[in-house]
C-alpha cells in the first residue's frame, strides 16, 4: 500500500496500481466536485478504516475485507453513492427523504453541503450487508 504524495491527499490505503487512477479522476474533477468527493471519501474512511481505495468502472471504490464496498462518483450537479440496496433504501428512507434516487444509487447535489452523517449512515449499512 502507499500514500499518494505531491501534496494533495487523495490517500489512505491505496494499491500501488492504483494511485494513478484515483488520483487522475480527482483531478479531472471540477473545484466544487472535487471537494464533495473528498468529503464522501473522508466519511467511508472514517467508518471503514481498514478498507482499502479501489478504482472500478472508471470511478473510485472501497473494498473491505477483499469485497467491493461502495463506488462514489462526480457528476454535472451532483455525487452518487453506489450500491445502495432497496434494502438500505426502505432502512434508511426517512433519512434518504428529499435525495434523487435511483435502482442502487443515491445523489446528493453539489448546489447543497454534502450530507456527512447520511454518507457514513449508508456505509454502515452496506457494511452490515456485506458482512452477511
Amino acid at each position: 500500500m502507499a500514500r499518494a504524495t505531491g501534496g494533495r491527499d487523495y490517500g489512505g490505503n491505496i494499491p500501488r496500481t492504483m494511485i494513478p487512477k484515483v488520483r487522475s479522476y480527482f483531478t479531472s474533477t471540477p473545484p466544487k466536485a472535487r471537494a464533495a468527493l473528498k468529503q464522501i471519501r473522508a466519511a467511508i474512511r472514517s467508518v471503514a478504516p481498514r478498507a482499502e481505495e479501489a478504482f472500478s468502472y472508471q470511478i473510485p471504490a472501497f473494498k473491505l475485507n477483499g469485497r467491493m464496498l461502495v463506488w462514489y462518483a462526480a457528476f454535472k450537479a451532483h455525487c452518487s453513492l453506489y450500491p445502495m440496496t432497496g434494502a438500505i433504501r426502505r432502512k434508511l428512507a426517512r433519512d434518504l427523504k428529499g435525495f434523487e434516487m435511483s435502482k442502487g444509487t443515491v445523489r446528493l447535489p453539489l448546489a447543497k453541503p454534502i450530507p456527512v452523517g447520511l454518507v457514513k449512515k449508508l456505509v454502515k449499512a452496506r457494511m452490515a450487508e456485506t458482512d452477511r
